[in-house]
């Protein structure tokens, strides 16, 4: 049986740099300031930084 690497005939997946939305906000958190964002914030909910957005997901995930 032979095996075969990963990666030598997978075709190169090349993505469009994602577009970040400049403002003024402030982390729900710690409120730090948050200059961009990668997505455009609706303002009924809370943002973070990534600081706390990290923390947030590692209390999420450790359950």
């Amino acid at each position: 049986m032979e095996f075969k690497k990963f990666g030598s005939d997978r075709p190169k997946r090349d993505f469009a740099p994602r577009e970040m939305f400049k403002g003024n906000w402030k982390c729900s958190d710690c409120g730090a300031e948050i200059t961009e964002l990668p997505f455009e914030p609706s303002g009924d909910r809370p943002l973070y930084c990534r600081d706390c957005h990290s923390k947030r997901r590692d209390q999420r995930f450790s359950r």
